[in-house]
């Protein structure tokens, strides 16, 4: 892997914001900052047009990342009312956060793969049952106390309820509305169910999204209300991302880099890594839990250090895991509460 953004990677050592830069002709980067977060930024991709500019993933609603995308779009030499249309790679807060308000400046339509649309949030938890989601905790093995702090509280999640329906459905293989550039989309399941890729083989970039980033594996999770097998999907995804080895990989955190097929196989080793980890665990803790499980890898900060949604985070990706060796039969999971997990 070769970093090309190189004022990006210089910014992400030393922990500032990034600039905004001039990636190809007509196609710009801006940094929007994420409250609170590691990641730290969003890096947004204004495609400007004949008719306007395009926006990709325009980052956290709030008033610095209103300000800095509202000032990167004037570098580009738009404004805000000149966005036309928004693309959501997908539907996560430090991407689709800004899209409503892109819309009511100036009436941008919002696109998006239909899978993700049936992922908002505002879709998926409005009508949940009350204690579903501590019973689900409960169910894969978090202890009492454990559940009633990582249990969703929708009192506090208005930022994400309230994140805008998209007006248009984007699919595999659509070609984006722009007269100067031809940017195709490319579904990328895994970190999220309709998450997309955008390919634009004339400039030779592919947009990557969360999906396919240079330093970190992005999160890979089964959540409440889902009982399929993302990281299989996320595999094969990461199979069909390797095919663009020719292109330079904007992503939507850190930095732009080259060697997307390279970076593809490392982390499907990754993931065959954790796998044999897992295997290993249940070996020797015999049926076990998600959560039990969880407690016995090896995560960058170790397991004690992980709290809050850190810790829910890691249960999810454990779970996925768990999902995949099963599926590839060498797992089996037991239908009553709490569920364990056992070698084939």
């Amino acid at each position: 892997m070769i970093v090309t953004g190189t004022a990006q990677h210089r910014a992400w050592r030393e922990r500032v914001l990034p600039p905004v830069e001039h990636v190809r002709p007509d196609v710009w980067s801006v940094p929007v900052p994420i409250p609170h977060s590691p990641l730290r930024y969003t890096i947004c991709y204004v495609f400007l047009d004949d008719t306007g500019a395009v926006v990709v993933d325009p980052g956290w609603d709030t008033p610095e990342g209103r300000a800095a995308l509202t000032a990167g779009l004037r570098t580009a030499g738009a404004g805000v009312g000149d966005v036309t249309g928004v693309v959501v790679t997908h539907v996560h807060p430090d991407h689709h956060g800004l899209s409503g308000w892109l819309r009511e400046s100036g009436g941008a339509w919002i696109g998006m793969h239909p899978a993700e649309a049936r992922s908002l949030p505002g879709r998926v938890w409005r009508d949940r049952e009350p204690g579903l989601d501590r019973a689900w905790l409960l169910r894969h093995g978090v202890p009492a106390a454990d559940a009633a702090v990582l249990a969703a509280d929708l009192g506090r999640m208005d930022h994400l309820l309230g994140m805008a329906e998209p007006d248009r459905a984007i699919e595999d293989g659509d070609v984006l509305p722009l007269a100067r550039h031809e940017v195709r989309a490319v579904w990328t399941p895994g970190h999220t169910p309709g998450h997309l890729c955008l390919h634009d083989a004339n400039a030779g970039i592919l947009l990557t999204g969360d999906h396919l980033l240079p330093r970190i594996s992005p999160n890979i999770g089964v959540h409440v209300g889902t009982d399929g097998d993302p990281l299989s999907a996320y595999l094969a995804s990461l199979e069909q991302t390797a095919k663009f080895a020719a292109d330079e990989a904007l992503p939507a955190h850190e930095y732009r880099f080259r060697g997307v097929d390279d970076r593809a196989a490392a982390l499907i080793r990754h993931h065959g890594e954790r796998n044999e980890e897992i295997l290993r665990a249940i070996a020797t803790l015999g049926p076990a839990t998600a959560w039990e499980v969880a407690a016995e890898l090896t995560w960058s900060r170790g397991w004690a250090s992980l709290q809050g949604m850190l810790r829910r985070m890691a249960l999810a990706e454990t779970l996925a895991h768990l999902h995949h060796l099963a599926a590839s039969g060498l797992l089996r999971g037991s239908p009553e509460a709490p569920a364990r997990w056992s070698l084939r």
